[in-house]
């Protein structure tokens, strides 16, 4: 270093016109052995300008190659407008809107109508009077609730988007939904909440006066679902709250106080029960298909507490809802039709769900959620409905009976 400081203090002609290396250390022959030829050069250096490699100075264009998916590296789609289906029909400004109450995936309106479904046929026969509903009246009570479900599902979803607007941007499955890709503001979601309870209100007032005050209380659970994936590991136990509310509105739609009957408490309880239990079920398989963003995103799961014992989990609900939904119909009074055809179909179609959905598989999960639905709800509905028809025929067999025997009594008397 000090022979650099050395060549620093020198004029520039000087310092390559030196003849001797030993003023500079660091060129001694010893150090650098090309020193003396270097120094055995003219007076005067020529130093060549720079030239820079002939790569750079090349004018073709590079294409780069993107890199191809994979689990560490996923390519995420954009955005694309619905080309099938009843969306595709829509007009462009409607879409985000639809897409907001998941008219595209009406699995959720199923799960939220069904446990409507199994009040109103449980209630039926042998609880609503001495003469049972007709099937147009038990028709018609279906109708109306399965058109309620769609609208409070929707407001249900809306208002868990605006919960998650600011989470939802990080989830593969639910960065495209209209608030967290911004094809709809916040307060504009709000109004459409807005206008999807008030038509729920007035669904609600065609059924009897008493309805009204069975269903107000489960709007406080729709607002609460949302937070409770934020502190605890169980919101689907939430969930199960808010969607299984149906399985006490059938009492009251036909009719039938609750307080003042105790058999219909029982059944209704225990039916609410079984449904919650139902609802954890399913939503613990939906839960998987998230699994993964959740834990990144901070959003808790049933999935993520119980990753490595989830198929026994299933297990234990699935004998629970079972149990409760007999109880519910034991309560009732129920036939063998009842107990073969839903509580026994119940439990072999729950069975083959839990042993064939695998939990690693996205599309799995997603085909068991929806088909779920209504494989298991469709057989327990059959049954319902199936012992509900048996005690309405025997029902009009017996009053067509005593009709006779008065008829030819009357004489004698």
């Amino acid at each position: 270093m000090a022979g650099y400081h050395q060549l620093r203090a020198l004029p520039l002609r000087r310092a390559f016109s030196l003849k001797t290396p030993s003023s500079l250390p660091f060129l001694h022959p010893r150090c650098l052995p090309t020193s003396r030829a270097l120094l055995s050069t003219p007076r005067c250096l020529a130093i060549a300008p720079y030239s820079p490699p002939l790569k750079q100075l090349s004018t073709t264009t590079t294409t780069i190659t993107p890199p191809l998916p994979s689990k560490t590296n996923p390519i995420l789609e954009p955005y694309s407008p619905p080309q099938t289906g009843l969306l595709s029909y829509l007009p462009a400004s409607w879409v985000p809107y639809a897409e907001l109450s998941r008219l595209d995936k009406p699995a959720g309106t199923y799960y939220l109508f069904f446990p409507c479904l199994f009040s109103t046929l449980l209630a039926a026969a042998p609880l609503s009077s001495a003469i049972p509903p007709s099937p147009l009246s038990i028709l018609g009570t279906t109708l109306l609730f399965l058109s309620g479900a769609t609208i409070m599902r929707g407001a249900g979803c809306a208002i868990n988007d605006l919960w998650d607007r600011n989470l939802d941007p990080h989830v593969t499955r639910t960065r495209l939904r209209p608030i967290a890709r911004g094809a709809i503001t916040p307060f504009s979601g709000l109004v459409w909440t807005g206008s999807q309870l008030l038509t729920g209100l007035a669904i609600l007032l065609q059924f009897p006066t008493a309805c009204f005050y069975y269903a107000t209380p489960s709007l406080i659970l729709v607002t609460l679902y949302p937070l409770a994936k934020r502190v605890t590991y169980y919101p689907q136990f939430v969930l199960g709250l808010t969607f299984s509310w149906g399985a006490i509105m059938g009492f009251p739609a036909l009719g039938i106080d609750l307080l003042s009957n105790q058999a219909a408490l029982t059944a209704a309880g225990l039916l609410y029960s079984s449904n919650i239990a139902w609802t954890v079920l399913y939503d613990m398989i939906y839960a998987h298909m998230d699994i993964k963003d959740d834990a990144k995103a901070g959003i808790k799961s049933i999935a993520l507490k119980h990753d490595k014992e989830t198929k026994q989990v299933l297990t234990g609900l699935a004998l629970a809802q079972v149990g409760l939904l007999a109880g519910a119909g034991w309560a009732v009074g129920c036939g063998p039709v009842f107990f073969v055809g839903s509580c026994g179909g119940a439990l072999v179609s729950l069975g083959i769900m839990i042993k064939r959905v695998n939990l690693k598989s996205v599309k799995d999960c997603w085909w068991w959620f929806v088909n779920g639905c209504w494989i298991t709800g469709g057989v327990i509905s059959a049954g319902l409905a199936a012992d509900y028809l048996v005690r309405y025929v025997q029902h009009d067999g017996e009053t067509e009976e005593q009709e006779i025997t008065k008829k030819i009594g009357r004489p004698w008397r």
